[in-house]
């Protein structure tokens, strides 16, 4: 969670990556998974949302901005695929962009996983929601053909708050999380949940053991040497000991790992790495004096909710370099122009 404009456009534009393995995202026409599962990412909101498809049910891993719903049930009848058919909700945390429609997609019908330790924030949320309805309204529904109306952390990034939901205790099932592989067979699926704090101490990943792994908002691997003897980085080493062939991010795009992931737990990439998604382009040519005031202007254009041709329109910078500052800066709260440079070039690095 972060309080900056939407970052849709980058969803939007981002290039997907097909990789060699049988690992895919869904763009409607979903694609196998292994010969049990299939993942299918729904593109309706700034939050990466995962279906995967188990033997008996259908598991929707996060969910979008209250106000986003209307855009889920679209997403979903693009796939041939109903919110009544949802068996069950994971959410890796509760921030407002992870589970703002937790509780209208359990009124079809699912049930809300909850581990344990994520029980004491539930309902971290709520007041978020409820100071911005009294603040301003809420606003129109986010429709990414145009980008978002609204100014301001909440309403920029998801859409009307007045139609939020609370989540009810009836539509919630909480477990121990030692008993997550047992809870996941129910609908067919062969994983694990973990306890990955570091963004938020409610974090969860889930662990499928055909090798995909999902990390909600877990900063990426490509800054884990930022991360070394941090929760963070215990969270990494954790993961990354599970022998990880493809990660799903939160708001970065999928990373298919190639060779071992062992050299990453010390900061090293890996034999074939982590896949990169975008280069900086003509950014590369700036001085280091030039790509910070690139950097800080194009900061402040999203601030003021411009999307990416609005940005490179004015800025002149080249689209993937947009792209990796908008997500760095949508997901790393209160980070600085600097901070935002230093990842970009140890990112070129891997």
């Amino acid at each position: 969670m972060h309080n900056k404009a939407n970052a849709q456009s980058v969803t939007n534009l981002i290039y997907k990556h097909h990789a060699k393995h049988r690992f895919w995202v869904g763009d409607g026409a979903s694609r196998k998974y292994g010969e049990k599962m299939k993942i299918r990412e729904l593109r309706y909101s700034n939050t990466n949302t995962y279906l995967i498809e188990g033997e008996r049910g259908k598991l929707l891993f996060d969910t979008g901005w209250a106000g986003t719903f209307p855009l889920f049930c679209k997403a979903l009848g693009e796939m041939h695929v109903s919110a009544q058919e949802i068996s069950a909700i994971l959410i890796s945390h509760f921030h407002p962009d992870h589970m703002g429609i937790a509780q209208e997609i359990a009124d079809q019908g699912a049930v809300i996983l909850i581990p344990e330790l994520q029980k004491p924030f539930l309902h971290a949320a709520d007041a978020i929601f409820a100071k911005e309805s009294k603040k301003d309204g809420g606003c129109e529904p986010f429709e990414p053909e145009r980008g978002g109306d609204c100014k301001g952390f909440e309403t920029q990034r998801g859409g009307s708050h007045k139609g939020f939901e609370p989540l009810r205790d009836e539509a919630c099932r909480v477990f121990p999380l030692a008993e997550s592989r047992a809870v996941l067979k129910e609908f067919g699926i062969d994983g694990e949940l973990f306890h990955t704090p570091g963004h938020s101490d409610d974090s969860i990943s889930l662990w499928l053991d055909d090798g995909a792994l999902f990390v909600g908002d877990l900063n990426p691997l490509y800054e884990l040497e930022l991360h070394q003897g941090t929760e963070i980085g215990k969270s990494w080493e954790k993961l990354l000991k599970l022998g990880p062939k493809i990660v799903y991010y939160g708001h970065a795009p999928k990373a298919v790992l190639g060779g071992e992931t062992k050299g990453l737990l010390g900061g090293e990439a890996a034999p074939g790495g982590e896949t990169k998604t975008a280069t900086n382009g003509k950014a590369e040519a700036l001085s280091g004096s030039e790509k910070y005031a690139l950097v800080e202007r194009i900061m402040k254009l999203i601030d003021k909710g411009a999307d990416i041709k609005k940005i490179q329109k004015k800025t002149h910078a080249d689209e993937k370099f947009i792209e990796n500052v908008m997500r760095m800066y949508l997901t790393h709260q209160n980070i600085s122009v600097q901070g935002i440079l230093d990842r970009i070039e140890l990112r070129a690095m891997h």
